[in-house]
C-alpha cells in the first residue's frame, strides 16, 4: 500500500435497491489500486455512504468512475428519503490520511470537479476546505432546497456552478465535492446506566455547550438554576463567570476582555441581540470540533459520551477523554474505556500513544507497535469490543512484505540462491536498519539513564528519527527486489516491430533509472543513520559506546552497498547527463560516509 494515502466518502442517493448500489461500486471496483473499506446503506435515509481509500494519484479515478456509473443507473426524478440531498451523488469530499495535507486534497477536489463537469456535463459546486468563495463553504447553505430547488438556483448567477453546466439535469441533480478533515466516532464509556449522568458531561465538553446555571446543589450541572439576559433591567450575565454587564456594550467588552467575541457567540447559537428579554444564557463547551451527546447501550449495560471529532487536530481523543475522566470523577463517576467506531488515522492514534509515553515519562522513540499498544491500553480501545489496529488504523505504518517479513534464517537461504534478486540492494537496506535500530536503542537507554537529564529532550529526537528510518529501510528490502524485477518486465516486452522496439527500450531505460532511484535513496538514508549513530557514540552513555560504534560500521557498509548497487546500473543508462550527476552525488555519499565511519572510531577508541 502507498505511504500516501486519500480517503473519499462519497454519499450516493440510493439506499434501498441493493443491486443499484451494487453496480456503483462495481465501477470503483474496477480502478486498481481503490480499496473500497465501507459500505453503508440506509433505508430510511435512501442513502449509502461508501468509504474509498487510495493513494492520490488513483483515488481520483476511483470518485469519478464511481460518479459516472451512479449518472448512469439512478435517477433522482424517483428518490425520497429523510437525509437532506440534491444529486444521485450528492457529497464527495476527500479527507487527508497520510502523507498528504488539505492542499492536496483541495487539489484533488478541483481535478475531480473539473473531469466532472467537462466530460460528464454534470454541475458540480465545491464546498468545505475547497470552496472558492466563503458563501460555499457550509454544506447546508449549498444544499439549501435540495433537489428540487436546483432547477430556480441554477439560473441564478450568484448560484453558477464551479465546474459543469448551470442547467437543471433532472435525471441527476448536482454534486458537491470538498476536502475537510477525517471524522472520528469516539464514544467514552461510564459506569453508570443513566443517561442523564451521560447528558451532563457531554453537554459540558461538546462545542455547542448548554444553557448557562449557577447554584448547583450537586456536582450535576442540571441541578442549577437557569441563568438569563434580562436587558428590561439591564441584566447581562456573562456565560463564564460571575460578571453580570448593565448593557450589551459592557457585556462584550468583558469578553473582549477574557479572550471571547459575544456578537460571534450569539450568531453561533442562533441568537438576536435585540430579542434577548428573557432567553437562556448559552455557554459553548470545553472543546471545538467536537459533537457530543450522551446515550445508554443496553448490550454494554453502561452509558457511553459519543462523539464525532470533525477535525481531531483541533481536538484530540486523548484530550478529550482526559476531560471526561476529570469531570466524571468530580460526580462520582468514573471513565472505564473508550471506542473507536470505524476508523481512526494513524496520525490521531500515534498522537495519543506519544502523549501518554510522555505523560509516563517514558521515550517517544519507540516502534510503532509499542505506540500502538500505549495508546489502546492507556485509552482503553478494548473496554467493550475488540480493537484491531490493523483494520481500524487508516495509514496505520507497516514493514511488512514478503522478505521483510521472514525470518532471519529463511531470508539468508532465500538470498543464498542462485536468483538475481534479492541480492546486495536488499541486504544494504536490511543491514541500515539494523544500524538505526542500535542507534535508537542507545538513544533510549540513555534517555533514562541517571545524570543524562540534560540529553533527554536531544536523545529522545534521535530515537524518533532512528525508529522512522529503520521502518523505511525495512520497507527497501522488498522496494529493491520489486525495482530490479520492473528491469526484468520491460526486458520481456515484445520486440517485433520498430514501435514495440522503441517503446521496450524506453521501458527498460525508465526501469533502470527506477532500479537506480531505490538503492539511491537507500543510501542517503543510511547516510543519515551513521550520522545518528557518530551522535549516540559521543553522547550516549559509555556503557553503550560500542553499540554505536557497531551501528556506525555497519550503516558506513550499507552506504557502500547501496552506492555500489547503483553504480553497476548507470552504464545501462543512455542519459548521459543524468548518469553525471548520479555519479556526482554517490562521491559525496561515500566521502561524507567514510568521514563519519572514521570519526566515530576515533571517538570509541579514545573511550575504550
Amino acid at each position: 500500500m502507498s505511504d500516501r494515502l486519500v480517503e473519499c466518502v462519497p454519499n450516493i442517493s440510493e439506499g434501498r435497491d441493493m443491486k443499484k448500489v451494487e453496480q456503483v461500486l462495481e465501477a470503483v471496483r474496477a480502478v486498481e489500486g481503490v480499496q473500497i473499506l465501507d459500505v453503508d446503506p440506509g433505508k430510511e435515509t435512501n442513502r449509502t455512504v461508501i468509504t474509498l481509500l487510495g493513494a492520490p494519484e488513483i483515488i481520483v479515478e476511483g470518485a469519478f468512475k464511481l460518479i459516472e456509473r451512479a449518472a448512469q443507473v439512478l435517477d433522482m426524478r424517483s428518490h425520497s428519503g429523510a437525509h437532506a440531498r440534491h444529486g444521485a451523488v450528492d457529497v464527495c469530499p476527500f479527507i487527508p490520511v497520510a502523507g498528504v495535507t488539505m492542499g492536496d486534497c483541495v487539489d484533488l477536489a478541483e481535478q475531480l470537479g473539473e473531469r466532472v463537469g467537462s466530460e460528464l456535463g454534470i454541475p458540480v459546486y465545491l464546498y468545505d476546505q475547497a470552496a472558492r468563495t466563503p458563501e460555499r463553504r457550509s454544506l447546508a447553505k449549498v444544499r439549501a432546497g435540495e433537489y428540487e430547488a436546483l432547477p430556480e438556483k441554477l439560473a441564478k448567477p450568484e448560484w453558477k456552478p464551479d465546474f459543469g453546466p448551470a442547467e437543471f439535469l433532472p435525471k441527476f441533480g448536482v454534486v458537491t465535492i470538498s476536502a475537510r478533515e477525517f471524522l472520528i466516532a469516539y464514544n467514552v464509556n461510564l459506569n453508570t446506566t443513566s443517561k442523564a449522568q451521560a447528558d451532563d458531561i457531554a453537554s459540558e465538553v461538546r462545542e455547542t455547550g448548554r444553557a448557562v446555571r449557577r447554584n448547583q446543589t450537586t456536582p450535576y450541572y442540571l441541578s442549577g438554576d437557569l441563568v438569563k439576559y434580562r436587558p428590561s433591567k439591564n441584566e447581562w450575565p456573562s456565560a463564564y463567570d460571575d460578571f453580570v454587564g448593565t448593557s450589551y456594550d459592557e457585556l462584550a467588552a468583558h469578553y473582549t476582555s477574557i479572550g471571547r467575541d459575544l456578537a460571534a457567540e450569539l450568531e453561533f447559537f442562533g441568537r438576536d441581540k435585540s430579542a434577548l428579554e428573557n432567553v437562556n444564557v448559552m455557554r459553548k463547551g470545553s472543546f471545538n470540533e467536537c459533537r457530543g451527546v450522551g446515550w445508554v447501550i443496553p448490550e454494554y449495560r453502561r452509558a457511553q459520551l459519543s462523539f464525532n471529532l470533525t477535525n481531531f487536530k483541533v481536538t484530540a481523543t486523548h484530550t478529550l477523554l482526559e476531560e471526561c475522566r476529570r469531570l466524571a470523577n468530580a460526580r462520582g463517576l468514573a471513565v472505564t474505556g473508550s471506542e473507536v467506531v470505524g476508523l481512526i488515522p494513524w496520525e490521531a492514534l500515534r498522537e495519543s500513544g506519544e502523549f501518554y509515553l510522555a505523560q509516563q515519562g517514558s521515550t517517544r522513540g519507540v516502534p510503532v507497535s509499542d505506540i500502538v499498544e500505549t495508546a489502546a491500553q492507556s485509552l482503553g480501545l478494548r473496554d467493550v469490543a475488540e480493537f484491531e489496529p490493523e483494520k481500524a488504523v487508516l495509514g496505520l505504518p507497516s514493514t511488512d512484505g514478503p522478505l521483510a517479513s521472514m525470518r532471519v534464517n529463511d531470508l539468508a537461504d532465500e538470498v543464498s540462491r542462485a536468483t538475481p534478486a534479492p541480492g546486495g540492494g536488499s541486504i544494504a537496506a536490511l543491514v541500515g536498519s539494523l544500524g538505526a535500530a542500535l542507534a535508537s536503542m542507545v538513544a533510549n537507554l540513555t534517555y533514562s539513564k541517571k545524570g543524562f537529564e540534560a540529553q533527554q529532550a536531544e536523545m529522545e529526537q534521535l530515537a524518533m528519527q532512528a525508529q522512522q528510518l529503520k521502518d523505511d529501510l525495512l520497507r527497501a528490502i522488498d522496494a529493491d527486489t520489486d525495482a530490479f524485477n520492473g528491469v526484468l518486465t520491460a526486458m520481456r516486452l515484445p520486440k517485433d516491430t520498430p514501435e514495440q522496439r522503441a517503446a521496450r527500450d524506453a521501458a527498460i531505460q525508465d526501469g533502470y533509472k527506477h532500479a537506480t532511484a531505490v538503492p539511491f535513496d537507500t543510501a542517503t538514508q543510511c547516510l543519515e543513520v551513521l550520522r545518528l549513530c557518530r551522535t549516540a557514540a559521543e553522547k550516549g552513555m559509555p556503557a553503550s559506546v560500542t553499540d554505536g560504534l557497531v551501528g556506525a560500521l555497519v550503516a558506513r557498509a550499507a552506504v557502500l552497498g547501496a552506492i555500489a548497487n547503483v553504480r553497476i546500473n548507470l552504464g545501462s543508462i543512455h542519459d548521459t547527463a543524468w548518469v553525471d550527476e548520479m555519479r556526482g552525488k554517490l562521491a559525496a555519499l561515500e566521502q561524507e560516509a567514510d568521514a563519519l565511519e572514521a570519526a566515530t572510531r576515533a571517538h570509541v577508541a579514545g573511550q575504550l
